[in-house]
């Protein structure tokens, strides 16, 4: 059994409210650190990503590093079900192996890896971790253990994959029952992969950067830059996002 709170609240199940085109939807709204990925289209893996913070729910967002690229799915991103509502026409919107990042705003969790780490809330991946990815099982979009779940249900085995030697949780709201994805997480990137299937990945310099720069708190922002006009009010100047 695993008893890491900052597990069980990353990958949580508990229903938010879908976001509305004119508003700030949460977490974004009371957000004062965004990890922002952006790309060209819903159909490309590749993105960048910008950090941004601000010292209120109500003050404007300033840029704090450099513009970095980013690898999302390898079929892209597609609205995730919280978000649908700002979809338009013919946007994608994701299911459970669509091998789709999430287009939506999320709260980055704990940090992970394979090592020990001093970091507040870092989860250690140890021998038998299991991230489930099968909508039939009740487990969905948790971590746990093959132990408890056993061999024949679908899942990630965490402590034999070589992105996650270092990573970020991101508490990713799901549905089971709409096959709504799941195991999102922010992790290394590995050489000659053309895409993820549906995380972001970064080199290990800017991931490393990005554990510190979401240890008191941040969201992740992943969207297609023919929606940032849907939030205006709610991100940074479009003249940050170039």
């Amino acid at each position: 059994m695993i008893a890491r709170a900052a597990i069980v609240a990353s990958l949580t199940l508990a229903a938010i409210a879908p976001a509305a085109a004119q508003s700030c939807p949460e977490p974004l709204a009371s957000a004062r650190r965004l990890a922002l990925a952006t790309a060209t289209g819903m159909d490309t893996s590749q993105a960048t990503l910008r950090l941004y913070e601000r010292s209120a729910p109500d003050a404007p967002w300033r840029a704090v590093a450099p513009a970095e690229p980013a690898l999302i799915g390898r079929t892209g991103m597609a609205w995730s079900l919280f978000f649908r509502t700002l979809a338009r026409h013919g946007e994608p919107v994701k299911t459970e192996g669509d091998k789709r990042a999430p287009a939506g705003f999320y709260r980055i969790g704990g940090a992970f890896g394979f090592g020990a780490d001093p970091r507040p809330g870092y989860t250690r991946i140890a021998e038998g971790m299991t991230c489930v990815d099968d909508p039939a099982s009740t487990h969905y979009n948790r971590i746990t253990t093959r132990r408890v779940v056993g061999n024949a249900v679908s899942g990630e085995n965490m402590w034999r994959v070589p992105e996650y030697r270092r990573g970020l949780f991101v508490d990713y709201p799901t549905d089971r029952g709409a096959r709504a994805g799941s195991c999102i997480f922010i992790h290394l990137r590995v050489p000659g992969k053309a895409g993820t299937g549906g995380c972001v990945a970064l080199p290990e310099a800017r991931l490393t950067a990005l554990q510190d720069f979401a240890a008191p708190g941040a969201v992740l922002g992943i969207m297609p830059q023919q929606a940032l006009s849907r939030l205006a009010a709610c991100l940074p100047p479009a003249s940050d996002q170039r």
